[in-house]
């Protein structure tokens, strides 16, 4: 097996493990090497560090190399993403407006709603992974509210 470091003619760079070179080569010329981000069918290998194995260290992954570009790479959302997007902004936008926010107060209030020390009612706020384990252990119930990443962007 070989792993190459690729690159299309957008400049996205990934990996690829191939059977051989000639299988590589042979796959390329079918038109079956695919970009994973915008599907291009011209993908070229870029260049990468040599691995020589040393006895003294563990072997390094091989450094892709970008492909030169006049610009920085960019990637095209498709519709499809755009429309799951703005479907995970809503159920967002859904669940705050339909529920207090009580801050970093999270895991206090929810043992309070857990343990029938308050009436029930939908929360959201911020928890420690330390209190949000806690609560796991505990048995109670909570979700993180879905991030997109360009939300923290």
């Amino acid at each position: 097996m070989i792993r190459y470091a690729l690159h299309c003619d957008k400049a996205h760079a990934f990996e690829s493990w191939f059977p051989s070179a000639a299988s590589y080569d042979e796959q390329r010329k079918r038109r079956l090497v695919t970009c994973p981000v915008c599907g291009s069918h011209r993908i070229d290998k870029a260049l990468m560090a040599p691995q020589v194995a040393r006895k003294d260290r563990a072997p390094e992954t091989p450094v892709a190399m970008p492909a030169p570009a006049a610009e920085a790479p960019v990637a095209m959302v498709s519709p499809a993403e755009q429309e799951l997007r703005a479907k995970i902004r809503e159920l967002r936008e859904h669940l705050t407006k339909n529920s207090d926010h009580v801050g970093d107060k999270f895991a206090e209030e929810a043992r309070k709603i857990h343990y029938g020390e308050t009436e029930h009612r939908s929360i959201h706020g911020s928890a420690t992974p330390e209190e949000a384990k806690e609560l796991h252990d505990e048995g109670i119930e909570f979700h993180p509210l879905p991030v997109l990443p360009d939300d923290r962007n």
